[in-house]
């Protein structure tokens, strides 16, 4: 008699906990592609937003009008943390007498607290990618060992071992491990390629931080001088 080794009658008779295992992986699969493709959108749109506010920002625009300019409630991105920096910078310009330092200091306080915020989002799901990638194979290589373990088990209850009688069993169980490693492998190479777009995005934002920061430093050093003079 020939056993039937199509892919669906092998993961249907294979053993409940198999079959969980299975399930859990294919769970974890669908989550991890969707994830993947929410991230690839959300980097694409910190990487354009990004490219546009530069654009504005070093075009020689007023910054009181660029500032005015930007949604508190919709800026993401670099545009979040100018808007951050610019607004605690005008509010600490109103003090009489204060120190350019405080200021500038107090700018740059805000805007890491802003880039903090704009690093969460954007590492969103990485560390989910990040779970799949690492433990898929370790569950889909435990499905295994216990579809094999169970294949072997059988073979007590025959008098004649044959290879026709464990192929099935060892084939059921060899599925999930092609499964751990179908749900790890694309969740491996999209957390590498995402967490190196983030840390791009990072420095991107360290830098505009500290550009930014030397730019109030000579405003506030020149209105005080003014208010000297």
């Amino acid at each position: 008699m020939q056993s039937d080794l199509s892919f669906l009658q092998l993961v249907l008779n294979a053993s409940p906990l198999v079959q969980l295992v299975m399930a859990s992986l294919v769970l974890a699969s669908v989550m991890s592609w969707a994830m993947i493709f929410d991230r690839n959108r959300a980097l694409r749109r910190a990487r354009t937003a990004a490219d546009d506010f530069e654009r504005r920002f070093w075009s020689g625009n007023d910054l009181k009008k660029l500032y005015r300019g930007i949604d508190r409630t919709q800026a993401t991105g670099m545009a979040a943390i100018f808007h951050a920096g610019f607004r605690e910078f005008a509010r600490l310009m109103e003090n009489p007498g204060i120190d350019p330092a405080e200021v500038v200091e107090g700018s740059r306080r805000a805007m890491r607290v802003a880039l903090s915020r704009e690093m969460d989002s954007l590492e969103s799901y990485l560390s989910f990618l990040a779970t799949v990638g690492s433990t898929s194979p370790y569950v889909g290589l435990f499905g295994t060992v216990w579809g094999i373990m169970n294949a072997f088990h059988a073979l007590g209850n025959v008098k004649q071992a044959t290879l026709n009688l464990v192929a099935p069993g060892i084939a059921e169980a060899l599925i999930a491990t092609a499964m751990g490693l179908f749900a790890a492998i694309p969740a491996v190479v999209a957390y590498n390629k995402y967490s190196n777009q983030v840390q791009r995005l990072e420095n991107r934002y360290d830098d505009f931080v500290e550009e930014f920061s030397n730019i109030l430093q000579r405003q506030a050093h020149l209105s005080a001088s003014k208010k000297a003079g």
